[in-house]
């Protein structure tokens, strides 16, 4: 039985993110082996959302 919520305490040594090889941000999930930040290793295209990007003033 260790493998439930206080094995998630022993999860605190280990870096979860480390450099990303395509955008160099501290991003890249080691264990799911994919960038949060551009999206590396999960496709090929650039991870880009409109709900980043600052919407224009329309005036």
């Amino acid at each position: 039985m260790s493998d439930g919520t206080a094995a998630m305490g022993r999860r605190n040594r280990i870096r979860v993110h480390v450099r990303c090889r395509r955008c160099g941000r501290n991003s890249f999930n080691w264990s799911k082996r994919y960038c949060a930040a551009c999206g590396f290793g999960r496709s090929k295209k650039l991870r880009s959302y409109n709900w980043v990007k600052k919407k224009k003033d329309s005036n």
